[in-house]
This record gives structure tokens, sequence and C-alpha cells, in this order.
């Protein structure tokens, strides 16, 4: 098991923890009602659970004796932002490549492109 980590990315690296994730996405429910769709333990889906909280991706609440984990508001946020910045950045490149590079087809009188 890999250790906490506060980074999201780090975090969601893990194919099972994605799919812990996925689930505490998919509304609020407890580590016992996790394990039953996931093949793992208990004590396992709680570790994985431990490092989601850590990198801030879900929040947990006591109801009753049942911790019950839920998405955190903004949790992905940070991550957004950063994949948001790598799509800028390439829109903004692939659009002065096809402005360097595009060249206008002649047209006859008409306004259609010769045949």
């Amino acid at each position: 098991m890999v250790t906490a980590t506060a980074d999201p990315w780090q975090a969601l690296a893990d194919p099972t923890r994605r799919r812990v994730f996925a689930r505490v996405a998919g509304g609020p429910c407890s580590v016992t009602e996790i394990a039953r769709e996931l093949p793992v333990s208990r004590p396992a889906v709680s570790q994985h659970l431990r490092v989601l909280l850590d990198a801030q991706l879900v929040d947990v609440r006591r109801q009753g004796r049942m911790r019950v984990y839920e998405m955190r508001a903004g949790g992905l946020d940070q991550m957004r932002q950063e994949l948001d910045s790598y799509w800028r950045k390439t829109l903004t490149r692939f659009k002065d490549v096809a402005e360097r590079t595009y060249q206008p087809t002649a047209t006859t009188a008409e306004g259609t492109p010769p045949r």
C-alpha cells in the first residue's frame, strides 16, 4: 500500500483507489458498502480512503456508529486547473501553427473552389 500523500495526482494514481473514489463520487457511502462492491477487504478500503482524505478529495462524517464518506466539494479543482492550463497551452500552440500555415484556396469568379 502506498503511504498517505497530500498530492491528489498521486492519490488517484492507484487503480483500486480510483475505483474507491469513483464509488464515493457516486454518492455518500460507508467502508462496508465500498468493500461489498470491490474485490478488496474493508481494512484495505479504509487505507485507500485515508489517502483520499489526506489528498482532500473526500470528506468523512459520523452517522451513528458508521463513518460515511463523500466527495469533497472542490476536491478536484486543483487537478482540473492544471489540466485546463495544459489544454490552453496546447490549443494556443495549435492556433499559432494553423494561422502560420493556413493558405486560402483559390476561388472562381462564382466564389466556389476550382475543380
